[in-house]
């Protein structure tokens, strides 16, 4: 029975991937800043902060993992601009002591680290692939470009079975209600069930590529199946921009955006990406991993489980 160490268990990532795994007869344990509120069947739960060595330390020793997903750290760039020294922590310091476990565990396990297509920044609208260089804009993405720096340079000059994968945008019914899917989608339920409200929203223009979650946390168990290490670009590899999105999750409800929504100058970021594009045929290629579920189907998705009675 293969043992898996996932920090960040609670997490939309996370709580995906230990039923994965799960179902597939690993052993699983967590490292998460809280307890869950319940207990979760066949599952070690370790209650630590992730950047703190000690806690990742006493989480590699209940689990001696063959794999490593590390999935944890600070998740929103709009909050980095106003907590760029927490986020660096959250993410950088915190993959420098899971890799640094690794390396002197006894059994060295095989490390998967979250990363982002926030790294390649403004690439002018061209799809980034594993080559685009990085160039980030925000506090966030200079962490997870910080984040790919140090896992490059433990895998060549320590010799440790470790990758990252750039993930893009990626959606779930399980993705706390201050992200900006879950924002749209919730309000527009709510209208179409008939709340009187307007959903206020920031910069609509910016064009992005959002998949579905649970296939995300796939590529990420084939990235560590492989012979060798490699990072991957992990995206839908087709971008819309969020009026699009805001505009077919109200048309899903029978509704006309326009009439429902606002936009304020305050929730602007500091700087912003105009157009994220991806190239994932290396993961096609490699891996044998494409993105199934489309827009529209993430869309229906969504709405059914915030349409769902509670």
């Amino acid at each position: 029975m293969p043992t898996a160490l996932i920090t960040g268990i609670l997490g939309q990532d996370g709580s995906y991937l230990r039923e994965l795994l799960g179902a597939r007869g690993y052993r699983v344990v967590g490292l998460d800043q809280v307890a869950p509120p319940a207990p979760l069947p066949g599952i070690e739960v370790v209650v630590g902060d992730v950047s703190d060595a000690d806690a990742i330390a006493r989480a590699f020793a209940v689990a001696t993992p063959d794999e490593v997903y590390h999935l944890a750290g600070q998740t929103s760039v709009g909050r980095s601009f106003a907590e760029p020294a927490m986020t660096f922590r959250s993410l950088a310091l915190s993959t420098l002591h899971v890799l640094e476990a690794a390396r002197a565990a006894p059994k060295r396990p095989k490390v998967l680290v979250a990363g982002s297509g926030e790294v390649f920044g403004d690439t002018g609208g061209e799809p980034a692939s594993e080559s685009t260089p990085f160039r980030p804009v925000s506090p966030y993405g200079s962490a997870k470009a910080a984040v790919a720096h140090l896992t490059a340079t433990y895998r060549s000059s320590f010799g440790l079975f470790a990758c990252v994968a750039h993930f893009y945008n990626h959606e779930s019914p399980r993705r706390p209600p201050h992200f900006v899917t879950q924002k749209i989608v919730r309000a527009a339920c709510r209208i179409a069930q008939g709340a009187a409200e307007r959903l206020t929203l920031g910069d609509t223009s910016v064009v992005r590529d959002f998949g579905w979650a649970p296939e995300y946390v796939e590529a990420a168990t084939r990235m560590l199946a492989a012979d060798a290490p490699r990072d991957f670009v992990i995206a839908s590899g087709e971008s819309v921009s969020l009026d699009a999105f805001v505009e077919r999750v109200f048309a899903a409800l029978g509704l006309r955006a326009a009439e429902h929504v606002t936009h304020e100058q305050a929730l602007m970021r500091a700087a912003e990406i105009p157009v994220m594009r991806a190239n994932p045929s290396a993961a096609a290629a490699s891996l044998g991993w494409r993105a199934e579920v489309r827009l529209d189907d993430l869309i229906g998705r969504l709405i059914e489980a915030a349409s769902a009675p509670s």
